[in-house]
């Protein structure tokens, strides 16, 4: 690993300078070699580095391609992408996606002819993919999808197409990947998948289109990992101290071991002409954490709520379960939560209902659980910005 680097928060960070991801990146190609795989993680925990990274060094024998699909609103749209893509793979090999290029060839021909039909998405889409298997064995080299912000696709789908066609799309990819033993494909998303398919099976709409992939969970860095990272940006920021490796534990720790607000850290001590030094960054990250312009963009954890729980009043009840985890230094069981709850709001309709919302919270990397069962915050950083926040 780079000794020294620049700070750059949220910006692209060279594959060369993703710290502590090595282990996590064999891993995920040793589970490809099987099956596909569903990368979730919390928004600037360094998803998406280090699938670029995967990308752009990849395995011997792997051709991997990077779409990020976020922008994505239509099945079509995504159908046309991924022609696309293929297309340019297989003309690497000097070859054609005959039976997909025909379907978009008649298409245009009906277009010119005043026809209105749309475009058979589903149809494009399969037969793209089977022209893609069909030269596989003429290659050596097998191409896996790296699927970026799959939920936030899916979501835009299903808002401006409809929960079938959404969940239709998922059910297309999940029916292809049984077709094709030897299709791979990698969703990541900052967006739980989980809540997309909780608005698709409210529609009445069953579906349950990615229990063939294996997950895959994003974790901040190791503490180790954290702190060498934090001395690369101490050097390469060139700011002052006194012991290396007491400022980079420091940051790491400061920072919940979050890249993101490391290089944040990094870069405000640059900014104030402050030394790297453990009281300098503890101020720091309260002045970061109280500043009104939320140069963390912290405030994203709150203001998501209503959209992550539209359902009655989930969100005034998930807003109260975190103020009261957020002001005792201990973890609460369900039946804690429960009464500490609706002492205050008897928006509880049972315990079961809380119950429900908690795992939902869980998988959402609000809380995390002891080994006891009980719940507690995931992230010390988050809780400690909460608390402020919200003035308890």
């Amino acid at each position: 690993m780079p000794t020294e680097m620049k700070a750059n928060p949220g910006g692209h960070i060279d594959p060369e300078y993703v710290f502590g991801r090595n282990l996590l990146i064999e891993q995920i190609w040793d589970r490809l070699e099987q099956q596909c795989v569903l990368i979730n993680a919390e928004r600037r925990i360094g998803k998406t580095s280090i699938i670029k990274r995967m990308v752009a060094k990849p395995r011997k024998g792997w051709f991997p391609v990077f779409q990020d699909l976020e922008r994505i609103r239509s099945a079509e749209e995504f159908a046309r992408e991924v022609y696309q893509v293929v297309s340019k793979f297989l003309s690497t090999w000097k070859f054609v996606a005959n039976s997909a290029t025909q379907i978009l060839t008649d298409y245009e021909i009906e277009v010119k002819g005043l026809k209105v039909n749309p475009l058979p998405w589903k149809k494009l889409l399969t037969k793209t993919i089977e022209d893609l298997m069909a030269h596989k064995a003429k290659t050596k080299l097998r191409l896996c999808m790296f699927w970026d912000e799959v939920p936030y696709m899916i979501d835009n789908i299903r808002k401006s197409e409809g929960e079938p066609v959404a969940a239709e799309v998922l059910d297309t990819l999940r029916s292809l990947r049984q077709e094709h033993p030897e299709l791979r494909m990698v969703f990541t998303g900052s967006i739980g998948l989980h809540h997309v398919l909780a608005s698709i099976n409210a529609a009445h709409v069953a579906t349950a289109p990615v229990n063939d992939m294996y997950a895959v969970e994003v974790t901040p860095l190791a503490p180790a990992d954290a702190a060498e990272l934090a001395a690369a940006l101490i050097r390469g920021e060139k700011l002052s101290h006194t012991d290396i490796a007491i400022s980079a534990e420091a940051i790491a720790h400061e920072a919940d071991c979050f890249p993101f607000y490391i290089h944040n850290i990094a870069i405000g001590l640059k900014r104030d002409a402050l030394p790297a030094e453990p009281q300098q960054v503890s101020e720091l990250v309260t002045r970061q954490l109280t500043d009104p312009n939320d140069p963390w963009e912290l405030a994203h954890f709150r203001t998501r709520i209503g959209i992550y729980y539209p359902k009655g009043n989930d969100s005034k009840i998930v807003l109260h379960i975190l103020d009261a985890l957020a002001c005792v230094d201990k973890p609460f069981g369900v039946n804690e939560l429960y009464h500490v709850v609706n002492s205050q709001t008897k928006l509880l309709a049972d315990i079961e209902s809380l119950r429900e919302l908690l795992k939902f919270m869980h998988r959402d990397h609000y809380l995390k659980r002891t080994s006891s069962g009980e719940y507690e915050f995931r992230f010390p950083l988050i809780r400690r910005w909460w608390k402020l926040d919200r003035g308890l």
